[in-house]
């Protein structure tokens, strides 16, 4: 836990730097940009943003991994959907071979 809380602050550090030189702000305004420059207007602390970037890194892969279940029980209950799918898939890969 403390490694992860280390790596992440290291990580928030790497991000305010990049803030910090890029040219076009607006094209690196994310939810941690953001949670950065409330920091940066006092209105929350670094432990805040520390805490909220974790968060979000934490629940992330099980939010992901529940989503994902559902959708493939939606496809799997719906052939046309998933033949739709199939057919956009196509249409934009042509005839190239899918990442595995």
């Amino acid at each position: 836990s403390k490694d992860l809380k280390g790596a992440m602050e290291i990580l928030i550090e790497q991000k305010r730097q990049k803030l910090s030189t890029v040219e076009k702000l607006d094209e690196h305004m994310d939810f941690a940009s953001q949670l950065i420059f409330a920091q940066n207007r006092g209105d929350l602390t670094a432990e805040n943003v520390n805490q909220c970037v974790l968060e979000m890194m934490i629940a992330a892969p099980d939010t992901l991994s529940v989503t994902l279940f559902f959708m493939l029980i939606l496809i799997a209950e719906h052939p046309t959907v998933e033949e739709e799918m199939m057919r956009e898939i196509e249409t934009v890969m042509g005839k190239q071979e899918l990442p595995s």
